[in-house]
C-alpha cells in the first residue's frame, strides 16, 4: 500500500510538472502570432453558470488531481497534492485578471446607467401627479369621477410596464461583447429623448404656470406612459422580433481536426453572431482532445521520417551517388507508407473494439453484482441500507482496470477521473439506469458541456473579423473565433430568394377509358 502510495504521488507530480512545461513552450510558440496587427481584434468572453454538485454533499466534493494509474491503483488513497506553474502561466493569468477587470468595470457601468434610467421612467409618471399636490394643493380643481379612474390606469399600466422591462431589459448576461450592442443603446437614447422632452414640457406649460386643471396633469401623465409603452413594444420587434426570420447560413469549422456545423442566423451583428455560434459550439461540437491530433501527427512523421545514407567507402566517393540513393530510398518509402498507415489504423480500430468488448462485459457483470447487493439489503434492517455512493465504491474496482485501458486506448482518460467515473456510477444507480445508459458517456466524446470545465480549453475567445463588429452580417462575411489551442472558422452565406410558382392540374385529366372488344382470340 505505501509503495502504490508513493507511486502514485510520483506519476501525478512528474506528470502535471510535464503538462506546465507543454503549456508554457505552447504560449511561447503562439505568442509572436499575437502581434500581427493587420486585423482587428476583439475578444469575447462566455461567462458560464457555475457547475451544481450531482449527488449532495458526497459529489460536491472537490476533484483532486490524482495520477494517469487510477486503475491499478484503485485501493490506494494519497495523502498528498503537488502542483507546478512556470512564468508564462503566471504573466497570462495576470494579463486575464486584467482584462476581465477592465470587461467587468465596462459591464458595470452600462448596468448602472441602464438601471437610474429605469428609476427615472417609473418616478417620472409618479412624480407628475404628486408635485401639484404637493406645491399647490390648495388651488387645483376638484378631482371627479374620471380623473380618480385614471389613477387606476396609470398604477397598472406601470405594473406592466415595470414586469416588461424587467424581462426584456434585466436578464442575466450570456456574454461580455467587445463593443456595445447598437439598438439597445438607441433604445436607451430614445427612452431618455423621450422622457426629458416630458420633463421639459412639464416644467414649461405646468410648473411654471401653475395650471390648475388637475385632470388634464394626470392625462399627461397617462399620455407618458402610453409612450413607454409604445417605445417597449418597439425594443422588442427590435431586439428579438427581428432576429428570428433566418436570413443567413454560416459555416463553422473548427481548424485542428475540421469537424464542422451548420445554422441558421437572422439580422444580428457579428458580435452576436459569434455568441451565438459559440453557445452551439458547447452543445453540438465533440469536446476537442489534443491528444487524438498529437496521435495522428506522431503517425505521419513516423512514416515520413528521413533517411540517413552512411558512406562506408570513405570520404572521397561522389556525393551525387548519395543523393540519388537517398532519393530513391525516400521514395520507395513514401510509396509504401500508405500501407503501413492503413495497417496501422486497422490495427488500432481492432484494438479499441476489443478493448470496448472487455468493458462491456466487465460493465454488465458489475451492475449484475449490483442487483445481487439489492436484494440482500432488503432482507435487512432499514437503518443497514447501503447508500448509492458506497455501492459505486463497492462495484467500482472491479472495472476499473478495463475502463481505464479502454480510455486509454481511445485517448480520453485525461476528461474522466476516478472521483467523475464514481459521480456517474453512483447517478446510474440511483436512477436505476442500465449498463449501457452508463457507457453511453465512454463510448463515444460527447459534447464540450458534458464534461468538467477544467478540461474545457476554451474558456476566453478572440474575435477576429476585418469588418466591424458592430456591423450586420451579410453574404461573403468571414470571421474567427481564437481560443488557446485551435480556432473556430465561421463562413457566413445568405439564404437564397426562393420563387414559387402554381401549375394547376385538371383533376379530370387523370380520367381514362378502359375500351374492351367484343370479339376475342380463343
Amino acid at each position: 500500500m505505501d509503495t502504490e502510495s508513493t507511486y502514485s504521488e510520483y506519476s501525478h507530480y512528474s506528470g502535471h510538472s510535464k503538462r506546465s512545461q507543454r503549456q508554457g513552450s505552447r504560449d511561447r510558440h503562439k505568442s509572436p502570432r499575437s502581434k500581427d496587427g493587420s486585423r482587428s481584434e476583439k475578444s469575447v468572453t462566455i461567462q458560464a453558470p457555475p457547475a451544481e454538485p450531482l449527488l449532495g454533499n458526497d459529489s460536491s466534493r472537490t476533484e483532486e488531481t490524482q495520477d494517469d494509474n487510477w486503475g491499478e491503483t484503485t485501493t490506494a488513497i494519497t495523502g498528498t497534492s503537488e502542483r507546478s506553474i512556470s512564468q508564462e502561466d503566471i504573466a497570462r493569468i495576470g494579463k486575464d485578471l486584467e482584462d476581465t477587470v477592465g470587461v467587468d468595470c465596462r459591464r458595470y457601468l452600462v448596468f448602472t446607467v441602464a438601471a437610474v434610467l429605469g428609476l427615472l421612467v417609473f418616478l417620472t409618471p409618479i412624480a407628475f401627479i404628486l408635485l401639484p399636490q404637493i406645491l399647490w394643493r390648495n388651488e387645483l380643481q376638484a378631482c371627479g369621477t374620471a380623473c380618480e379612474g385614471l389613477f387606476i390606469s396609470v398604477a397598472f399600466k406601470l405594473l406592466i410596464l415595470l414586469i416588461g422591462t424587467w424581462a426584456l431589459f434585466f436578464r442575466p448576461p450570456r456574454a461580455d461583447l467587445p463593443r456595445l450592442f447598437v439598438f439597445r443603446i438607441l433604445v436607451l437614447v430614445l427612452i431618455f429623448l423621450l422622457v426629458f422632452s416630458y420633463w421639459l414640457f412639464y416644467g414649461v406649460r405646468i410648473l411654471d404656470s401653475k395650471d390648475l386643471d388637475y385632470q388634464g396633469i394626470v392625462q399627461f401623465a397617462v399620455s407618458l406612459v402610453d409612450s413607454l409603452l409604445f417605445v417597449h413594444y418597439l425594443a422588442i420587434v427590435v431586439l428579438e422580433l427581428r432576429q428570428l426570420q433566418p436570413m443567413f447560413t454560416v459555416k463553422v469549422v473548427r481548424s485542428t481536426d475540421g469537424e464542422s456545423r451548420y445554422y441558421s442566423l437572422g439580422h444580428i451583428s457579428i458580435q452576436r453572431a459569434a455568441v451565438v455560434i459559440l453557445e452551439n459550439y458547447y452543445r453540438d461540437f465533440a469536446v476537442y482532445n489534443p491528444a487524438l491530433i498529437t496521435a495522428s501527427k506522431a503517425r505521419a512523421t513516423k512514416h515520413m521520417a528521413g533517411l540517413k545514407v552512411y558512406n562506408v567507402d570513405g570520404p572521397d566517393n561522389n556525393a551525387a551517388g548519395q543523393s540519388q540513393a537517398l532519393i530513391a530510398a525516400a521514395a520507395h518509402r513514401r510509396d509504401s507508407s500508405h500501407n503501413e498507415l492503413y495497417y496501422e489504423e486497422a490495427d488500432h480500430e481492432r484494438r479499441v473494439r476489443k478493448r470496448q468488448a472487455r468493458l462491456v462485459v466487465a460493465v454488465e457483470e458489475a451492475f449484475t453484482h449490483i442487483k445481487r447487493l439489492q436484494a440482500e439489503e432488503q432482507q435487512k434492517a432499514p437503518g443497514e441500507v447501503m447508500d448509492p455512493r458506497e455501492a459505486a465504491q463497492a462495484i467500482f474496482p472491479s472495472m476499473a482496470r478495463t475502463l481505464q485501458k479502454y480510455l486509454r486506448t481511445t485517448r480520453q482518460q485525461p476528461y474522466h477521473t476516478m472521483e467523475s467515473i464514481l459521480q456517474h456510477l453512483a447517478f446510474c444507480i440511483t436512477n436505476n439506469m442500465t449498463p449501457k445508459a452508463f457507457l453511453e458517456r465512454y463510448l463515444s466524446p460527447g459534447p464540450t458541456l458534458q464534461y468538467n470545465r477544467d478540461h474545457w480549453l476554451s474558456k476566453h475567445w478572440t474575435l477576429v473579423s476585418e469588418e466591424a463588429v458592430t456591423k450586420g452580417l451579410r453574404d461573403g462575411v468571414v470571421f474567427v473565433l481564437k481560443c488557446l489551442d485551435f480556432g473556430l472558422v465561421v463562413n457566413v452565406k445568405k439564404i437564397p430568394f426562393i420563387k414559387l410558382s402554381e401549375e394547376f392540374v385538371d383533376p379530370k385529366s387523370h380520367k381514362f377509358a378502359l375500351r374492351l372488344q367484343s370479339e376475342t382470340s380463343v
